[in-house]
């Protein structure tokens, strides 16, 4: 492998607020190096690389400093974010995880499938306008929401509290988050207090769900604590709500760039869970993943000192031509594993969650709405870090 010198690296200015991830800027660059500098750090820009320091040991997870990076080193948000499965290492996260993997079982989420059909049905059924939606407000925020509720057993039509709740809580993933820290811990005590409404339910009287695995984990001796579990049930809410919503309105957007793939979706349903695969791979809504060197070492040539961010690029390297080839999206193509879920200790525990609502949502929607296309102002959020769309109008041909 080529190894390009520090000074002759490609340079991308993250930090410019019209900065795009998925730019032909960026693009270039991996054409012309495995990696680039920017102005936090290193971004890898291919797929090779990309899956070896995911999985690397002399990296760590690298967002556990951002709260501190923005001068919030105490109070219930501070306390939460250090909580987090993410944010632990070595047994701690392990114990962790392992306490946590039975709520995920897929006996757990797969005997909800029939309610998540259910849902879509119901939810594009009830658009206001025939033959038009506002897909995100309409569609994949009611969606998402819902479906956190029916996991852990909250009244569906409470939906909107956890949509508004979550959405302040995301503010923290923002450079505002100072200024937005009294808001931000208050949504934080809310989504407490129905975490707390579902713990004592579940304690007087365990159920086959989401929450009594969850309870049971904190009453076994190998257990959770109990700021363990709430902290738990509240990251579930929020990390659930966020990337499903966002992830089905970039579905959208891919699909309508590719109206053959749409029609086959359609036509063939059972296509639900490869197009999740292939939507995360070209388009997802974790645009990157952020690790930390935890000591000095050389990778594929270049030396990466310790305390160095390093950005792994995942739509750069989910569409790196040397893994991908030159092929266009292909929901029936057999790809290698995408980055969208992250990967090594840290790849995302809900990702069954993730992969089963919407691979039942996609084809109910697709077969529903026929030739979808922007009509109107869509809005977005940065093509940076976590993204998605804010409004989303889209104009379709209503099939029964």
């Amino acid at each position: 492998m080529t190894v390009t010198p520090p000074d002759a690296a490609p340079r991308l200015d993250i930090a410019d607020p019209s900065f795009s991830i998925t730019s032909d800027l960026v693009h270039e660059a991996r054409e012309r190096s495995w990696y680039a500098r920017t102005n936090y750090g290193i971004a890898i820009l291919r797929y090779e690389e990309v899956s070896r320091l995911l999985k690397h040991p002399k990296l760590r997870q690298g967002s556990a400093a951002w709260p501190a990076h923005n001068g919030v080193t105490e109070g219930p948000f501070a306390d939460w974010f250090a909580s987090w499965v993410l944010n632990k290492e070595g047994e701690e996260h392990h114990r962790l995880r392992r306490l946590m993997n039975p709520a995920f079982s897929s006996k757990l989420i797969g005997g909800l499938v029939p309610r998540f059909q259910a849902l879509a049905t119901e939810l594009i059924d009830g658009f206001a306008e025939p033959g038009r939606c506002e897909f995100v407000s309409e569609f994949a925020e009611p969606y998402a929401a819902r479906v956190i509720a029916i996991m852990l057993g909250l009244p569906e039509h409470e939906w909107p509290i956890i949509a508004r709740e979550s959405a302040t809580i995301g503010l923290a993933m923002g450079i505002t988050l100072r200024q937005d820290l009294p808001k931000i811990e208050e949504a934080l005590g809310s989504l407490y207090a129905y975490a707390d409404a579902l713990i004592a339910d579940r304690r007087g009287a365990e159920r086959d769900d989401f929450v009594s695995a969850l309870v049971k984990a904190n009453r076994d001796s190998d257990r959770l604590s109990d700021a363990e579990l709430r902290d738990a049930l509240v990251l579930l809410i929020f990390g659930g709500y966020d990337t499903t919503r966002n992830q089905l309105g970039l579905a959208m957007q891919t699909f309508m760039r590719h109206p053959d793939q749409w029609r086959l979706l359609a036509e063939r349903p059972e296509l639900g869970g490869k197009a999740v695969e292939e939507v995360m791979r070209v388009n997802p809504t974790v645009r990157w993943v952020t690790r930390e060197a935890l000591e000095d070492f050389t990778f594929a040539g270049l030396d990466i000192e310790a305390g160095t961010t390093v950005h792994l690029f995942s739509e750069s390297a989910g569409t790196d031509p040397r893994a991908f080839g030159e092929s266009a999206f292909d929901i029936t193509a057999e790809r290698k594993p995408h980055v969208g879920f992250g990967g090594g200790a840290h790849h995302c525990l809900g990702h069954f969650v993730a992969r089963s609502d919407m691979s039942e949502a996609l084809p109910l929607l697709a077969r529903r709405m026929r030739d979808p296309h922007i009509d109107g102002r869509d809005e977005w959020l940065p093509d940076s870090g976590n993204t998605g769309p804010i409004r989303l109008p889209v104009a379709f041909t209503p099939a029964p």
